[in-house]
């Protein structure tokens, strides 16, 4: 039996999520039946019933119920202590089941986040470096395109041990989202010979992606090599 409190958080915040948005619809149909709007007892039923279905997740962990009142038919729920209490002692908590032997309870503990890890690698390759479908014909283009998607993952993990490195809170689709904001500008000064000074700069950074090149230990240069260098340009020499 492992537990991992990163997981347990994670559920904890799943179900969180879930529960808001079946005591939401909960409140939506008690308030509808105490307003009169809803009178029809099979209709209550139905609608409680389409409720629960629609959150499976946490439905156990109430009781509902439309029962008849001196106000006559009211949707009457509550919450489950003991259920609750069991759901919150599962979250984060895994049995894992193998044939290996003679390996501790950690090494197999290792040996499963590795397996996840290589999923996670093939879902990135097929999601992100959008290594499918191929249209190549020959055989040397197809081993060519996977071996730039290859590369492409090299250096998504090199980004994700140096955010890890800086206990970033970032994740490298986030890093790599933010940073794709950034834009290049090319100023063009007309001079009096007829001439143009061309001079190219970056767009100022944000408070995020100052950060993130602070925990990535990176800075980027005060000036870039303008792409037409057959002209003239003040960042080197003005003709």
């Amino acid at each position: 039996m492992c537990r991992t409190a990163g997981r347990k958080e994670k559920e904890k915040a799943i179900r969180s999520r879930f529960v808001a948005k079946i005591e939401k619809a909960v409140r939506g149909l008690e308030k509808r039946i105490a307003e009169g709007k809803l009178k029809d007892r099979f209709k209550m039923e139905r609608k409680l019933g389409r409720i629960q279905a629609s959150h499976p997740q946490v439905a156990d962990l109430y009781e509902m119920a439309v029962e008849e009142t001196k106000q006559g038919a009211r949707l009457v729920w509550r919450q489950k202590p003991e259920q609750q209490q069991w759901l919150e002692a599962r979250e984060g908590v895994y049995l894992l089941r193998t044939n290996l032997t003679g390996d501790s309870a950690a090494d197999l503990w290792k040996k499963y986040i590795q397996l996840t890890e290589v999923e996670a690698a093939f879902r990135t390759l097929k999601s992100e470096l959008a290594i499918r479908p191929l249209f190549h014909q020959l055989e040397k283009r197809v081993k060519a395109h996977v071996l730039v998607a290859f590369l492409g993952y090299a250096l998504l993990v090199t980004l994700k041990h140096l955010l890890k490195r800086s206990a970033s809170e970032y994740s490298p689709a986030k890093a790599l989202k933010r940073l794709s904001e950034l834009h290049s500008v090319d100023i063009v000064l007309p001079t009096v010979e007829g001439k143009e000074i061309w001079l190219r700069r970056i767009s100022k950074l944000d408070e995020d992606q100052q950060r993130i090149f602070h925990q990535l230990q990176l800075q980027l240069p005060e000036r870039l090599d303008p792409i037409q260098i057959q002209k003239c340009s003040a960042d080197f020499v003005v003709a």
